[in-house]
């Protein structure tokens, strides 16, 4: 049972579904820059060629944090609505309310993360 009252759980669910909203957003954008880049190569050169494969590389690794960032997101919301929200997944000790209003989805107590 989590030690969070029930105004702190409903401010940290907000929380989660505004960052999870806001990711969503971000994740469109990224899921365009990462679309193939079709270069002419009369037109470019080779250094522009290997800024956009460069470009895309950093594109794809944003695409992979932010899909971790989202299964997070929704695991916590998963352990809200289970009753296990706010307690650690290792020890079991309760999570400070402060600690999950800078990282909510956090899944562990300071002294396990």
């Amino acid at each position: 049972m989590s030690d969070l009252s029930v105004t702190q759980l409903d401010e940290l669910r907000a929380e989660l579904e505004r960052q999870i909203r806001r990711l969503e957003r971000s994740m469109k954008t990224t899921d365009e820059a990462a679309k193939p880049v079709e270069l002419d190569q009369t037109a470019v050169g080779r250094l522009s060629r290997m800024d956009a494969l460069q470009n895309q590389h950093l594109t794809k690794n944003l695409q992979e944090r932010e899909a971790i960032r989202y299964a997070q997101l929704h695991d916590a919301l998963k352990r809200m609505d289970a009753g296990t929200y706010g307690r650690c997944t290792s020890c079991d000790a309760a999570i400070g309310f402060d600690r999950l209003l800078v990282y909510p989805e956090t899944p562990v107590c300071a002294g396990c993360g």
